[in-house]
């Protein structure tokens, strides 16, 4: 599942009142971001992916990763040349990685101490 554009980040009381009716009992959105018309949510349960389908967008996918699933992950550093960051996750069971490309005013490191702290569980 590889999914492309430039994210940015989005409030993540903006996104738990925006998504609250795919949360679970007190669960909190940790961060999230915004990538053309799909949605990356990081909570502290699991990362959602909201991919809206279709010319319209009215048709979308929740797709649910509980942070156990999440096998490994990188990232890389924008550069000097290519100011985009880059994050890759791999799912148990799939052998190709979630692809997110981040604008250079995302902070990758956050997304990465994220994970960090969520997949080490």
């Amino acid at each position: 599942m590889a999914l492309f554009g430039n994210a940015h980040t989005v409030d993540p009381a903006q996104a738990q009142q925006e998504y609250a009716r795919l949360l679970g009992q007190a669960e909190q959105v940790q961060a999230a971001y915004q990538l053309i018309r799909d949605t990356m949510l990081f909570t502290d349960r699991r990362l959602i992916l909201v991919d809206k389908q279709g010319i319209t967008g009215k048709k979308v996918e929740y797709h649910s990763v509980p942070y156990k699933s999440i096998t490994h992950f990188a990232v890389e550093t924008a550069g000097t040349f290519d100011l985009d960051a880059e994050l890759k996750i791999w799912i148990s069971g799939n052998p190709l990685p979630v692809q997110k490309t981040f604008t250079k005013g995302v902070d990758i490191y956050e997304v990465q101490a994220i994970l960090t702290q969520y997949v080490a569980k």
